[in-house]
Parts: C-alpha cells; sequence; structure tokens
C-alpha cells in the first residue's frame, strides 16, 4: 500500500467506518516495495485465510503472457483469493454461485465453500459443473449406431459424476445447505473454458475453483484449466487452495 501519510489513513479509515461501526476489527498495513512481492509476503506473515483484490476482466496478449499484478497474485498466492471484477458501493445480491465438481483432492473443499458462500450472501441457487472432457467417450461417430452408443457412453459418464457429486454433498452439513437450491450440471468439453463459458453463459454471481496443485512456465505455455479462467474473467471468481 506504499508510504504512510496521513490522507491514506483518512482516506481508509473513511471507507472502513460502516464496518468499524459494526464492531470489525481492522488493522491496515503500509508496505514499500513491488506490490506483488509485498501482498504476498503480508498475506504469509498475517497468516491470511482469504486475499481479497479486484481485477480486470479480460487480459490483452501482453498481459496474458507477463500477468497482471491481480493475476501474478493469485497464481502464488498460499491462501484462497478472490477476484472482484465488478465492486461495487451498494452491495449487489450474490444470487447465483457456480463451482466446479471435478475429480480432485481439493474439490470437496471448493464445494464446502461455496455452499458457505451460498448460505452466508443469500443466494438462490447454487451450481456444481462436472467438466467432462470428450476424450473420455473413446468412440469415433460416423453412423447412427456409433451416434447411440456415444449417446450411452455419455449418459453413463453423466450419472457417474452426479453420483460422485452427490456423495460429497452429502459430507456436508444440512445447516450449510438450506434456503437455496443445489443443481448438478455436466458439461463436455475442455476444463476450465468450458465452465467459464458456462458461468458467462448463466450470468453467474460468483464462480468457485480449485486452485490448481502448482503453478510452472509450462502452465503458462500449456494453461490449466484455471489459467483459462484468469485470461479472461467471467464473473467473480473464489479460488479455493
Amino acid at each position: 500500500m506504499g508510504e504512510k501519510t496521513e490522507e491514506k489513513i483518512q482516506k481508509f479509515n473513511s471507507y472502513l467506518l460502516p464496518f468499524l461501526s459494526q464492531g470489525l476489527t481492522v488493522q491496515v498495513v503500509f508496505k514499500l516495495g513491488n506490490p506483488v512481492d509485498v501482498i504476498l509476503k503480508a498475506t504469509q506473515e498475517e497468516a491470511v485465510d482469504l486475499l481479497i483484490i479486484g481485477a480486470l476482466q479480460k487480459e490483452n496478449l501482453v498481459n496474458y503472457y507477463i500477468g497482471s499484478i491481480a493475476r501474478k497474485i493469485t497464481r502464488k498466492a498460499t491462501c484462497d483469493v478472490l477476484l472482484l471484477i465488478k465492486p461495487s458501493v451498494e452491495r449487489n445480491r450474490c444470487n447465483k454461485i457456480i463451482v466446479n465438481g471435478l475429480k480432485h483432492k481439493k474439490t470437496q473443499h471448493a464445494i464446502e465453500a461455496a455452499c458457505f458462500f451460498s448460505a452466508k450472501l443469500g443466494a438462490s441457487k447454487m451450481t456444481i459443473v462436472e467438466e467432462i472432457q470428450e476424450e473420455e467417450i473413446s468412440i469415433k461417430v460416423d453412423d447412427k449406431a456409433t451416434l447411440r452408443k456415444a449417446a450411452i457412453a455419455r449418459e453413463k459418464i453423466t450419472r457417474r459424476e452426479d453420483k460422485r457429486v452427490h456423495e460429497l454433498l452429502s459430507t456436508i452439513p444440512e445447516h450449510l445447505k438450506e434456503n437455496y437450491s443445489i443443481l448438478t450440471q455436466p458439461i463436455f468439453g475442455q476444463r476450465g473454458y468450458s465452465i467459464g463459458h458456462y458461468a458467462e453463459t448463466v450470468r453467474a454471481d460468483l464462480l468457485v475453483m480449485n486452485a490448481p496443485s502448482k503453478t510452472t512456465i509450462w502452465d503458462r505455455i500449456f494453461p490449466h484449466d484455471l489459467e483459462h479462467i484468469l485470461s479472461e474473467l467471467p464473473t467473480d471468481v473464489l479460488i479455493i487452495q
């Protein structure tokens, strides 16, 4: 946040006043240095659980490889990150929440977080999207018979994924699943791109994603699912570590 000045202190106090009046404890930290390095270091020193940062919705070709500050922080953060592309003074209700339901060791935690946010933000609907890669259907369609086989294979995979997701949901406390509907939606296509496009199409208010196990330079050249989301944010995005 740069050099500490009286003007900055007054400005932050004016922003925080409504929350301070409700008993919120606030600590304002001023540090000099590279914004990415300073923020990442502060999250570790302060044992931060959730980092909230503003972000541009779309990167141009240069920014995709160089990376905006928000995206650089997101790729290296060790805590959960909430990227906001549509900040507003007046709170807009978060009605639709999308969460990825792919088979991954972090998915259960991501769904739990999505349920928590759905309950706390008063959402009306949460949709768990099961991204299924087309490669799972190893059937070449060239006539009616193979078309039918492919359709049956899709249905079997969809039932398998729905069963897996509902087993994950059964472990989440009931009070976190009340007062809003929970749906499942299988999508066949490229991971990351498909769920991002779906979230944009249904005008989701929040997309919840797993953080990748690790991010390397190869992920920038051959993007993993989260890199597709970061290159063009479809809505506000919560990334769960």
